[in-house]
């Protein structure tokens, strides 16, 4: 497409290097932008929400088991009786494996957040991102005997060989629509504030359970969550699909 506008411009408009440049650099945003962006499903559709024609939303935790604050999350989640989903990353289930139990058996989604959660893991190769898929809902499927089909993209890229990926294994590409910084954001109330405000009907909210702050705000989340009119869903209820193979 990038060549053919090209062609077209210059023979229409007698264009220069210098459009050609600009022509490129526009390519490149939008490239990176669809990349990194999964609400936009440039390379494939991700389920980035519900329908919103109800106040609900759905809460997703990502890159435990995490020990300790996987367990006070769970913790505070059985005392409000919510319902939520962890996204898990395969190799940390060595030595949680009594956690994974605990998520299931309490009626919360697993699902897949790759095996490794590797730095690099955008450059891999169909073949090898698919194995790491497939890793994790073995690993997942030997413990709880539950094999996740719900996968959410490491650090949320998609690309090309992405997409080979998770059709080729049959999984289903969960993102998200509101996106909390828990990562970056260390200030509590800050945190707090950004979530509440982002609120929607439809919503599906990335956390994470690795998170100090994620803990410590959680109970007044919740709070929030139902003074604002809202109902927390588990997210397979909300985006109605089924989670496990």
């Amino acid at each position: 497409m990038l060549i053919l506008a090209w062609i077209w411009a210059d023979r229409y408009f007698q264009t220069g290097s210098r459009f050609y440049g600009w022509l490129f650099l526009i390519y490149v945003i939008v490239l990176f932008c669809g990349t990194y962006f999964i609400q936009w499903g440039f390379f494939f559709k991700s389920i980035c929400s519900g329908p919103a024609t109800e106040k609900c939303i759905a809460l997703s935790f990502d890159d435990g088991p995490a020990g300790e604050k996987t367990d006070r999350i769970l913790d505070l989640l059985k005392e409000n009786q919510v319902q939520a989903a962890f996204f898990c990353i395969g190799k940390n289930i060595t030595g949680h494996e009594a956690q994974l139990t605990r998520i299931a058996d309490e009626g919360h989604i697993i699902g897949n957040h790759s095996y490794t959660h590797h730095p690099l893991f955008d450059l891999f190769s169909p073949g090898r991102m698919l194995s790491e898929l497939q890793s994790m809902s073995q690993s997942c499927k030997a413990i709880t005997g539950l094999r996740p089909m719900f996968f959410r993209p490491p650090f949320g890229v998609t690309n090309p060989n992405l997409k080979a990926a998770v059709f080729r294994g049959g999984f289903i590409s969960i993102g998200w629509s509101i996106r909390s910084y828990d990562t970056v954001i260390r200030d509590e109330n800050r945190l707090l504030k950004k979530i509440i405000s982002s609120l929607k009907p439809g919503a599906i909210l990335l956390l994470h359970d690795t998170q100090e702050t994620t803990v410590q705000i959680l109970p007044r989340l919740l709070k929030g969550i139902r003074e604002k009119g809202y109902r927390v869903e588990r997210l397979d209820k909300l985006i109605n699909l089924n989670p496990y193979d």
